[in-house]
């Protein structure tokens, strides 16, 4: 176990806490929830950092950073699907989780049949996490009816667009693995 590890490990620990603090019948808590999921996003980044920087990559790390990651947004945003309830953001947010869920598959097997590579984290897919990030602490420290809220709600839609866009090209990186041509005789 090393320093990346127990950030990434923090980060599912912080998820229980996210919830619970979201929830609570107070005034601060949704300043609080986004505080929490935003030092979660800030953890992604770092443990990513140490691990390169330090050289403390592993096996374990790497399964789990992204197991990390989708498991923090897919709650964040059920979580504001749920207090929300409005289609208008179950839209972007059903198309964030779907793909995440399409691509997380898609590279397990492409990892199985020695692939793995061709489905790397591409320059897209890095500014839809941002876009994504900043748009979910948005949502989560102001409520519906905010300016800011609706700045987080057009943000998210940005992210959701490059969430199509990288999948797409994802897709397209992995598509003569799915679809391989026969060869002639």
């Amino acid at each position: 176990m090393n320093l990346p590890n127990i950030l990434t490990l923090s980060r599912i620990l912080m998820i229980p806490v996210f919830v619970i603090i979201y929830y609570l019948p107070a005034y601060w808590s949704y300043l609080v929830s986004a505080g929490i999921f935003g030092l979660a996003a800030a953890t992604d980044w770092l443990d990513g950092y140490l691990a390169r920087k330090l050289d403390q990559s592993t096996p374990f790390g790497a399964f789990l950073d992204p197991v990390a990651d989708k498991l923090m947004v897919a709650v964040a945003l059920t979580v504001l699907i749920e207090s929300h309830a409005s289609f208008i953001l179950t839209i972007p947010a059903t198309v964030i989780i779907g793909r995440e869920i399409v691509i997380s598959a898609l590279r397990e097997w492409m990892a199985e049949i020695g692939s793995r590579g061709s489905v790397a984290v591409s320059y897209i897919g890095k500014i839809k996490t941002t876009a994504q990030m900043v748009a979910i602490i948005m949502l989560l420290a102001f409520p519906p009816g905010v300016v800011w809220n609706h700045v987080g709600t057009v943000l998210l839609y940005v992210a959701a667009v490059l969430t199509l866009w990288s999948m797409v090209l994802y897709l397209k990186a992995a598509w003569p693995d799915l679809f391989p041509e026969k060869q002639a005789d």
